[in-house]
């Protein structure tokens, strides 16, 4: 057992924890987590080729919806190793540099994920508030502008993760998720961790905090817009196209919120809750959107089916 002194630096590893108290269980618990990444890489791959193959998806809508793809994508390969690694081979070891790494990833796709959804309410709010000027808005070149800010905001998460590199860590160095979780790895540290909480804080206050008021913002406008359309058939219609979108919403903040209180008020549940939780909101979001759109939207529907038929033809 190394001493006190020797143990208050950067530990060279952390051991990650599957679901606890459930450990015999592994082997049976990574079949459905298997099929579900499966689904959300599968899924979201789909929706990525057939917009890009498909010239009439060549509209902001779907640009966008391929933003949400390529999050959702980021989201599913930040954790497939580590988990998947914990329920096949018992693989609980992580470095710190890796561990690093992979909370950069997790905080800069979760940024870029809110990011997108708020956009896509800007989407929607044009279209219905204002579609003569949708085309002369939402150009090509201001869409690929819209692209790199979401980027370089995802990117604010490094600081935040940079920040973990000047701790000291001096207590157990077992992470209670499947995957290296930032609040997690700071209740480890022995030092002071105000400055981290309050970046941490602010970061999340000026992203998923502002997106989530500008998103709701954005639909008290389009209500308000659609109420003022005499016809009822127009206003189904125009309710309709926001349903995927508010559906994506739901099984993005919901799981990010249930996660938040979990930890700030949860101390008494069992752990595995935790984990659980924090799995449900990595992984729900990427395996339903697809899903969801692919459902919900007539033309990806049709474009998925064309591409089946192609293949069998």
């Amino acid at each position: 057992m190394p001493s006190i002194n020797q143990s208050i630096f950067q530990p060279e590893v952390f051991f990650l924890t599957g679901i606890p108290d459930f450990e015999p269980q592994h082997a049976w618990i990574s079949i459905p987590f298997c099929c579900l990444y499966a689904i959300a890489i599968s899924g979201n791959g789909m929706i990525l080729f057939v917009i890009i193959t498909e010239s009439s998806l060549h509209e902001p809508m779907y640009y966008f919806l391929s933003m949400l793809s390529v999050t959702d994508l980021g989201l599913c390969l930040s954790t497939l190793v580590t988990v998947l690694g914990i329920f096949w081979f018992n693989a609980r070891e992580i470095s710190f540099d890796a561990c690093i790494g992979q909370m950069f990833f997790i905080h800069c796709f979760t940024v870029m994920e809110s990011s997108v959804l708020l956009t896509m309410a800007f989407d929607h709010f044009i279209a219905i508030c204002n579609p003569l000027r949708y085309a002369m808005i939402l150009t090509n070149s201001r869409i690929i502008k819209v692209g790199l800010a979401i980027v370089i905001r995802g990117t604010t998460a490094l600081v935040s993760v940079l920040l973990l590199k000047h701790l000291s860590f001096c207590h157990s160095h077992v992470l209670h998720h499947s995957f290296c979780f930032h609040p997690d790895v700071m209740k480890l540290s022995c030092t002071d961790t105000k400055v981290n909480s309050a970046v941490g804080l602010a970061i999340v206050i000026s992203t998923a905090g502002l997106d989530s008021v500008l998103i709701l913002l954005s639909y008290a406008l389009i209500i308000h817009s659609v109420l003022s359309i005499a016809s009822p058939e127009e206003q189904k219609k125009a309710f309709g196209t926001c349903v995927s979108h508010i559906s994506a919403i739901n099984i993005f903040y919901v799981p990010m919120i249930s996660l938040s209180l979990v930890h700030r008020f949860g101390k008494h549940a069992p752990p595995f809750v935790h984990t659980l939780i924090a799995n449900v909101y990595l992984l729900i979001p990427p395996v339903m959107n697809p899903i969801i759109y692919s459902v919900k939207t007539k033309q990806i529907r049709k474009a998925i089916f064309k591409v089946f038929l192609s293949k069998l033809t």
